[in-house]
C-alpha cells in the first residue's frame, strides 16, 4: 500500500513546461518551449582540452570529495570578479552550488517557514515557483509590466504580508518576459525592502546576453543595507550541464546556507568548478561572451522578424535587450490553454503563461516563446505554423 506523500510534495504539480516538452519527443514537433542555451554556444573543444588538462594535472583534486563552500581559487575569482562590479561588500561571502536554482532554493529553506510569504514578481521562474511551493510558502505575486515591479503593488504586497521574508526577482531579461527593471524602479524596489525589512534575492541567469541597449546595475550593487542576496551561474555562459552557480551576500546568511548544502548535495561537482575556474583564466572571457551574444543577438532578431511577418496584428510581444525569451500577449477574449493547445497539435510547442503565475489558478492571456534552443530553419517553419494556427483562431 503507498503511504502517503510529505506535505512539501503532495501539492505539487509536475512542471507544466515540463509536461509540454514531453510532446517534443516527437520529432515532428518545434519546439519552442524549452529555456535551454543554444548549442552552438558550448565551447565544445575548450572544454574537452581543459578537461583533459585537470585528468592529466589534478585527477585526485578532481575526484575527491571537496569543502561545501566550493572550490577555492573559483571562489576567489568570483570574489574578485564581483568586487569589481561593485557587488562585493567588505562583509560578504560567496560560495558555489549547484547551479542557481540550488541557491534560490537553499534560500528559502535557511529563511523560510510553512506559511511565511515569499513575494515575486507576476509571472516568475516556475522553477524558482515549484522550489518555493516545496517549502510550503505562500506565493504573493506582485504585478510588473515592461519596466519591471510596479513599486505601488509592491507596497501593496508588503503591507498585506508583513509576515514577507524575500522578494524574489529576476530584473535582467526576466523569465518568462523578457523584460528588464529600470534603474528608477530598482532604487524604489530597495526603498521598499529597506522600508518593510525584506530581503531580496537577485537571480541574474542572463545579465551576461545583453545583445541590445545598456546594462542597468544590479540590485546587489545598489544596496547599501544587507538587504540583497544575489544569485548567478555560469550555465547560460558556459554549459548548463556542469551544474556550477553561486550565492553571494552578507556571510551570516551565506554561512547559513552553507549547512543547508551539507544536507542536500555536499558539495557541487568539483571536477565542474575546476572547469569553471580554468575557463574563466585562461579564455578571454569577454571575448567568449561577445559571441554569446552575437547569437542571441542573431537568433532573437530571426524570431522577432517572423513573428511580425507571420503573427496576427491583435497578438503583441516584448522587445527583449538580452537573455532567451519573448512573451506574446493576446486578446483577452480568446482562450490562451486552448490556444497553446491547438498550436501542439500542429507540431510547435510554446508554454502557456499561467504557468509562470504565482497563483497556479491565475488567467493568463500570454505565452512564452524561446528563441535560443531551436536552429534557424526551425524558427522560420515554427513561426509560419503558428502564424497559421494564430490567424485560424483569432478571427
Amino acid at each position: 500500500m503507498l503511504k502517503p506523500f510529505s506535505n512539501k510534495v503532495s501539492g505539487l504539480a509536475p512542471s507544466a513546461i515540463r509536461e509540454i516538452l514531453k510532446f517534443t519527443a516527437d520529432p515532428e514537433v518545434i519546439s519552442f518551449a524549452a529555456g535551454n542555451p543554444a548549442p552552438e554556444a558550448f565551447p565544445v573543444d575548450t572544454i574537452a582540452k581543459l578537461s583533459a588538462e585537470i585528468f592529466a594535472s589534478e585527477p585526485v583534486n578532481a575526484l575527491q570529495y571537496s569543502v561545501t563552500e566550493g572550490y577555492m581559487p573559483l571562489r576567489k575569482w568570483l570574489e574578485s570578479d564581483l568586487r569589481a562590479k561593485g557587488m562585493f561588500a567588505e562583509n560578504d561571502m560567496v560560495i558555489v552550488t549547484a547551479g542557481a536554482q540550488q541557491a534560490i532554493e537553499t534560500t528559502a529553506k535557511i529563511l523560510c517557514n510553512e506559511g511565511d510569504v515569499i513575494l515575486c514578481e507576476d509571472p516568475s521562474f516556475i522553477g524558482s515557483l515549484n522550489a518555493f511551493r516545496s517549502y510550503g510558502v505562500k506565493l504573493v505575486g506582485v504585478t510588473a509590466d515592461k519596466d519591471g515591479i510596479i513599486p505601488g503593488c509592491l507596497e501593496e504586497a508588503l503591507k498585506t504580508n508583513p509576515n514577507a521574508k524575500f522578494l524574489y526577482t529576476i530584473p535582467n531579461f526576466q523569465n518568462p518576459t523578457g523584460n528588464t527593471t529600470t534603474l528608477e524602479r530598482r532604487k524604489a524596489v530597495l526603498e521598499l525592502a529597506k522600508k518593510y525589512g525584506v530581503y531580496i534575492l537577485e537571480d541574474n541567469p542572463y545579465g551576461d546576453l545583453r545583445f541590445a541597449g545598456e546594462p542597468v546595475p544590479s540590485y546587489k550593487s545598489l544596496d547599501t543595507t544587507n538587504n540583497v542576496l544575489y544569485a548567478g551561474t555560469f550555465s547560460k555562459v558556459l554549459a548548463p550541464g556542469l551544474r556550477v552557480g553561486y550565492l553571494c551576500g552578507i556571510s551570516e546568511l551565506v554561512q547559513k546556507a552553507v549547512v543547508g548544502l551539507q544536507t542536500s548535495t555536499v558539495h557541487t561537482n568539483i571536477w565542474a568548478q575546476m572547469l569553471a575556474h580554468r575557463f574563466v583564466t585562461s579564455v578571454d572571457f569577454n571575448e567568449h561572451l561577445k559571441r554569446l551574444q552575437g547569437i542571441y543577438r542573431a537568433k532573437y532578431k530571426r524570431m522577432s522578424d517572423d513573428l511580425h511577418a507571420c503573427m496576427p496584428s491583435c497578438v503583441t510581444y516584448s522587445e527583449p535587450e538580452g537573455g532567451l525569451f519573448i512573451w506574446a500577449d493576446i486578446p483577452e477574449r480568446y482562450d490562451m490553454n486552448a490556444f497553446c493547445t491547438e498550436a501542439v497539435h500542429q507540431k510547435v510547442a510554446v508554454v502557456p503563461g499561467n504557468a509562470f503565475l504565482a497563483d497556479e489558478n491565475g488567467v493568463s492571456h500570454s505565452f512564452r516563446l524561446n528563441f535560443s534552443t531551436p536552429t534557424d530553419e526551425q524558427i522560420d517553419r515554427g513561426v509560419e505554423i503558428l502564424g497559421k494556427c494564430a490567424k485560424s483562431y483569432f478571427k
